[in-house]
């Protein structure tokens, strides 16, 4: 590990781009917030957890001042990075908010196919081999973040903090999307309308259906390891929310041009998990096919745009 580039860090005054990026997002979230209170089911454990959030980065930084150590500066990076977990469950209590638009969504796969691909991918692929090769690819997303994230770290530390920074702000690029966008996938939407109706090319408007429902279908494929992997941590934090654009499909695939720059042999290493996970997305009827293209289309265009932000943010001393 490159310690001078560590030491130079350490000497830099101000918060950090994650720190600033993520008090932007929680800034405009609780505007948000009190101009729907009155609509919001339980706003005030929303703002208490954002005021959670700033003291979460007013303790950190405050630790880094009194001890200015390269652990202390590690922990300023990763305390953001380790709050994805709870922003994106978030996103449902602001979209709810809004008419559910998963007919729009399951029609056009409809008219693009003339069939849901989401029904019957796993239905042609159907062997047990598969079904745990797409939920091993499913699975590796969390690990393919960390991963790509902790790689400079060790290899180019001049890119660990821009590499953090165009993985959170991308994150948080897609989560404000999911904030106006109510699209809550196959799983959600068939569940709610019945497979018959889905396969038979009937997509009712439900309007606020998901506000007080949050069944799904059981994850496709046969029984196995990752299958119940996939299924264990959908069943603790998975939400009717970001379906479209697949975050998925357009974070793996940003993760992948930062590894590209990064470190090249790891990121051919990473292509096979890579196209298993973009195809997983539709084989466990996560999303639509049009999810995934959108996933595709916005991950370069916020891979651009963060990159471009990174040098701002960090150069603003706040």
């Amino acid at each position: 590990m490159d310690l001078n580039i560590i030491g130079r860090l350490e000497r830099q005054r101000g918060l950090l781009g994650v720190e600033k990026v993520t008090l932007a997002y929680t800034l405009f979230t609780t505007l948000v917030i009190f101009l729907v209170w009155g609509r919001m089911t339980a706003p005030q454990l929303l703002l208490q957890g954002r005021i959670l959030v700033v003291a979460g980065i007013a303790a950190t930084c405050l630790v880094y001042r009194i001890m200015p150590c390269r652990l202390a500066l590690l922990l300023r990076y990763f305390f953001p990075l380790s709050l994805l977990a709870y922003w994106y469950p978030d996103t449902y209590e602001f979209c709810q908010l809004f008419p559910n638009l998963d007919h729009v969504f399951a029609a056009a796969d409809l008219w693009l196919f003339g069939y849901q691909p989401s029904i019957r991918f796993s239905e042609v692929v159907n062997s047990k081999l598969w079904s745990e090769l797409f939920h091993m690819g499913y699975f590796s997303y969390y690990p393919l973040i960390a991963l790509t994230i902790l790689v400079p770290l060790f290899s180019d530390t001049k890119q660990f903090g821009r590499t953090a920074f165009v993985v959170l702000a991308s994150f948080f690029l897609y989560y404000l999307i999911y904030l106006f966008l109510p699209v809550a996938g196959p799983q959600y939407y068939f569940h709610a309308i019945g497979l018959d109706a889905a396969q038979n090319g009937c997509y009712p408007h439900i309007g606020d259906y998901f506000r007080t429902h949050t069944e799904m279908l059981d994850s496709a494929g046969t029984e196995g390891f990752f299958r119940e992997l996939v299924e264990s941590a959908q069943e603790s934090g998975e939400r009717p929310t970001a379906a479209f654009p697949s975050s998925h499909v357009g974070i793996s695939t940003i993760l992948m041009l930062l590894m590209r720059r990064n470190k090249r042999v790891i990121m051919w290493c990473m292509l096979p998990l890579y196209v298993l996970l973009c195809c997983s997305t539709v084989y466990i009827e996560a999303h639509y096919f049009v999810d995934v293209i959108g996933g595709l289309a916005s991950a370069f265009l916020f891979y651009w745009l963060t990159q471009r932000l990174y040098p701002k943010m960090e150069h603003i001393t706040l």
